[in-house]
């Protein structure tokens, strides 16, 4: 268990995280939903390159792995893993599927830098969509905990 002034700290840093991974979790499928309609080697198309490629790396990857690290530290912290707490449970199960997708945008992104992207811009609007899915579930897990 932790001092609950560290704990307080943890907390305020992974939420800081979840709101930039979340950012960025629904922004670079837009970008690829963009990127779809422009020419391979065209000047918009090297433009989305890079500001994918960059929010994905210095944005979407760091939070993520903050959001990972500050959250297993207040679950320890807090004892959740340990008092039956299974809304943890369900909202671990809703942050791996958020992490599988943000690896997945790890995937398109390396397909549309080597422009072989073969997606419709529709498959990228649902994967727009998936991110703020699997957020109603986490924010009802943690907030209404209803088991």
């Amino acid at each position: 268990m932790f001092s609950a002034e560290v704990l307080v700290w943890v907390k305020a840093l992974h939420v800081m995280a979840v709101i930039a991974w979340m950012a960025a979790a629904l922004y670079l499928p837009r970008l690829f939903v963009y990127h779809v309609g422009a020419a391979p080697g065209s000047e918009l198309s090297e433009t989305l390159k890079v500001m994918e490629r960059r929010l994905y790396r210095a944005i979407m990857t760091p939070a993520m792995s903050a959001a990972w690290i500050f959250g297993l530290w207040m679950a320890f912290g807090f004892g959740y893993f340990t008092d039956g707490s299974w809304w943890l449970y369900g909202k671990l199960a809703f942050v791996i599927a958020l992490s599988a997708h943000h690896g997945a945008c790890g995937r398109w992104l390396a397909d549309f830098a080597a422009d072989r992207n073969r997606r419709s811009a529709r498959f990228y609007r649902i994967a727009n969509e998936l991110p703020a899915l699997f957020m109603v579930g986490i924010v009802i897990l943690v907030i209404v905990k209803p088991f």
